[in-house]
């Protein structure tokens, strides 16, 4: 194979630099769309279903004469 040239070695290491994203940056942004998430609407039964659920406990399965 040949040599890489000057042209794709510039054209590589520009786009590594714009692709790459650091660490910090990736946890800012899922702390600030988190936070935003509550903000948006949500439509339709399920979305109305979840805030709507609560825990269940076991002991609330069992039948009533058991203990």
């Amino acid at each position: 194979m040949a040599r890489p040239t000057k042209e794709y070695q510039a054209f590589t290491s520009l786009t590594d630099r714009l692709l790459t994203v650091s660490k910090e940056e990736l946890d800012r942004r899922m702390v600030a769309y988190k936070a935003d998430a509550d903000k948006r609407i949500k439509t339709g039964p399920k979305a109305t279903e979840r805030r709507k659920r609560k825990a269940v406990k076991p002991s609330a399965f069992r039948a009533s004469g058991e203990r």
